[in-house]
């Protein structure tokens, strides 16, 4: 069951951050990479968004064999004034991030959407988190694949679930989530190196 063990994954790493304790890039990266199928059964328009999330997801998880921490691996990239560089640790944790954050908003929207369509739901997700970082091109792109999109139910039979038990998880992983996503951003605030970009 996917969302189960998404929303198991991110309960661990939200209690890792909320004991002060800091996360390991192999944690969170094993964490990340469960979400991974979930960009998968939303089709066409998240197709950009699933090619490049996996392959961030598995830098980082390659990165964790010489890396323990998120933040020596930040600190590692300011060293190597190779932050914001394409292909950095950093810039693909930032973008990371943006799709955690975006199943995030997209949870939160279909629990509170009534009706079979994700159009909605899924517009407001990207609108949120991913376009005010997206030229037009990807935008549009992003826009006509949203009349692609799979309705609810066909998410939840690819996804195994039925509605309850979806509601359960997502509920879970949209509460779990929040304070790793803040943990993230604060790694980059505290250093400065904004999160906008």
């Amino acid at each position: 069951k996917t969302l189960r063990r998404i929303a198991e994954a991110f309960k661990d790493l939200a209690a890792t951050v909320n004991s002060q304790t800091q996360v390991e890039v192999a944690s969170f990266s094993h964490a990340c990479s469960l979400v991974s199928p979930l960009f998968g059964c939303l089709g066409i328009a998240f197709k950009f968004a699933e090619m490049d999330y996996v392959a961030k997801v598995h830098d980082l998880a390659e990165s964790s064999k010489s890396i323990g921490t998120l933040q020596s691996l930040l600190d590692r990239d300011i060293e190597h004034d190779c932050v914001r560089k394409a292909g950095s640790h950093s810039r693909n944790l930032l973008r990371v991030k943006r799709g955690l954050d975006m199943v995030r908003v997209l949870f939160d929207q279909i629990l509170v959407t009534e009706g079979n369509s994700l159009k909605d739901a899924a517009s407001k997700a990207y609108a949120q988190v991913f376009a005010p970082h997206h030229g037009w091109a990807i935008r549009k792109a992003v826009a006509a694949g949203m009349y692609a999109l799979p309705t609810k139910s066909q998410l939840l039979t690819k996804l195994n679930e039925d509605e309850a038990s979806a509601r359960v998880q997502m509920q879970n992983y949209i509460v779990t989530s929040a304070p790793v996503i803040l943990y993230v951003d604060k790694l980059f605030l505290s250093r400065e190196l904004g999160v906008d970009w």
